[in-house]
């Protein structure tokens, strides 16, 4: 594996440790898409740090157990917004 990408799976599993981020805000971050940031986390990152990689793998399941409850929150600000705007 070429070192730059190694480099930059490490970063990425890092930056996801220290933040809790999820794998959509990390490409945001790193400039990259969400696949990317998914194929380094899952294949390259346990090849060049397996420590890392389980520290990673436990934010990102407790990312998905909790995006249902995300995605409810963001539906209810959503209509809270518009329910406010139509009655002014």
């Amino acid at each position: 594996m070429r070192k730059d990408i190694e480099e930059r799976a490490t970063e990425i599993g890092r930056y996801i440790v220290e933040n809790g981020a999820t794998v959509r805000q990390t490409a945001t971050v790193f400039r990259v898409s969400k696949s990317t940031v998914h194929k380094d986390v899952t294949e390259r990152l346990p090849a060049v740090n397996h420590t890392l990689a389980d520290e990673v793998r436990n934010v990102l399941n407790v990312n998905k157990a909790e995006r249902h409850i995300r995605g409810g929150l963001a539906t209810k600000e959503k209509y809270l917004h518009q329910h406010a705007d139509a009655w002014t």
